[in-house]
């Protein structure tokens, strides 16, 4: 009976008991294995969050674009600092500019000669050929004659020289003072520098535009105008209804729109064979912020040219001075985006103040939300400011704080868990 016990053979295998004994085997691994996965799942480190914009990434100023009134011959061109183009006018051909090419005499000396504060820069001494061409004020030329060989100028005056009086013999004096005598390559620095800014259409031969070769565009010049416009020890001599020079005369800014309307500059030029012509820049204060506009009016030939010129140029300023307003395109509290927690977690953010953008008429300026170069936090209270709003380009973009809706939490257990990738 013992041996019947004993060697009673096992029960027939069936399905149930195969089951059944595989699960005693694997149960354990794969219960090991979700521990492990739970465990790596639990310490990866989380991903970076970011912000993601909600909001739209432009808006339209309401209205039809502005006209302009421009003259009826020549070329013209005006824009908006930071916004860009309001108009233009004629066909955008290269031609004669006259003196308004000293503007870019002065870009090209201050770029190699940048003046300080409230300083007058370096001492430039004053040669024979300065004293000579001088001289040429009895054959047309635009000039200072009250300069003496072996006196010294300043910077500043020198500069003072060619954007107000117009004096082309200061304008070949700088020419000779930046580039060490060689006029020739002080030109080549101005045709580096068009090139620098765009300027596909314009050819310098000379530092006073007296040549009638040195052409440009109204386009081109407002190029130009636009980087005028961001030095303020230029535009603190543009501006400027007259200048004193050394000896003690006054000389008056040929540029009669100085300093009326807002104008602070920049350039007049006109000869027999260019005609009128005025590079021209002017603020306008919109909202809570000062705008700035440039244009360029060529080629005008009513009597008197320069006259006629500044005339078109008021027209113009004027009108696109009234064409900027401003628009509540974001305001306080509305929410502009999220941080994505790279988990699925989405927090709020909304806009600290009302944004302000300024414009015209059919205008259309980009929204763009950024973390301003901080790094996002994993966690925060309601409130945090974590990012920028900025609306609009360059000098006329706004910028407004964007802070959490509601406090930020790192991502739960289940979202960890449950992340893929």
């Amino acid at each position: 009976m013992l041996a019947d016990l004993t060697n009673n053979p096992p029960p027939p295998p069936t399905p149930l008991r195969t089951a059944l004994r595989r699960v005693k085997i694997y149960a354990p691994i794969v219960v090991l294995l979700a521990v492990v996965l739970a465990v790596v799942q639990l310490v990866r480190p989380l991903p970076a969050p970011r912000l993601a914009m909600s909001a739209k990434a432009s808006y339209t100023f309401d209205g039809g674009a502005p006209t302009l009134p421009w003259p009826k011959e020549g070329q013209g061109f005006m824009a908006a600092a930071g916004l860009g183009t309001v108009g233009t006018f004629g066909e955008q051909k290269p031609i004669a500019i006259g003196s308004v090419a000293k503007t870019m005499t002065a870009y090209v000396i201050l770029k190699d000669h940048p003046l300080k504060p409230k300083e007058k820069g370096a001492m430039i001494d004053v040669d024979k050929a300065a004293v000579d061409d001088g001289r040429k004020e009895s054959e047309g030329e635009s000039t200072v004659t009250t300069l003496k060989e072996g006196d010294k100028i300043s910077e500043y005056d020198a500069l003072a020289a060619i954007m107000i009086p117009s004096a082309n013999n200061v304008a070949r004096l700088l020419a000779r003072w930046d580039s060490g005598g060689d006029q020739a390559a002080f030109v080549k620095k101005m045709n580096d520098a068009a090139r620098d800014l765009g300027m596909t259409n314009t050819t310098y031969t000379d530092p006073s535009g007296l040549d009638p070769t040195t052409v440009s565009t109204a386009e081109d010049q407002v190029k130009l105008g636009l980087k005028v416009v961001e030095m303020p020890e230029l535009l603190a001599i543009t501006k400027l209804p007259s200048w004193t020079d050394p000896s003690g005369k006054s000389w008056r800014n040929y540029n009669d729109l100085v300093p009326y309307n807002g104008a602070v500059g920049i350039k007049t030029g006109s000869t027999t064979k260019a005609g009128g012509n005025l590079l021209f820049a002017a603020e306008k204060k919109v909202g809570k912020t000062n705008q700035l506009i440039v244009g360029a009016v060529l080629g005008q030939y009513g009597v008197p040219i320069l006259g006629t010129a500044i005339a078109a140029s008021k027209d113009v300023m004027i009108a696109t001075q009234k064409a900027l307003t401003n628009a509540t395109v974001v305001k306080k509290g509305d929410v502009v985006g999220y941080v994505d927690d790279g988990l699925g977690g989405h927090t709020p953010v909304v806009a600290t103040a009302d944004v302000q953008a300024v414009g015209w008429p059919s205008l259309t300026i980009t929204v763009k939300l950024g973390d301003g170069g901080a790094k996002l936090p994993g966690t925060a209270k309601a409130g945090t400011e974590v990012g920028v709003l900025t609306v609009g380009e360059g000098a006329s973009q706004v910028k407004v704080p964007v802070a959490l809706q509601r406090d930020l939490v790192a991502p739960g257990i289940g979202s960890k868990l449950t992340r893929v990738g």
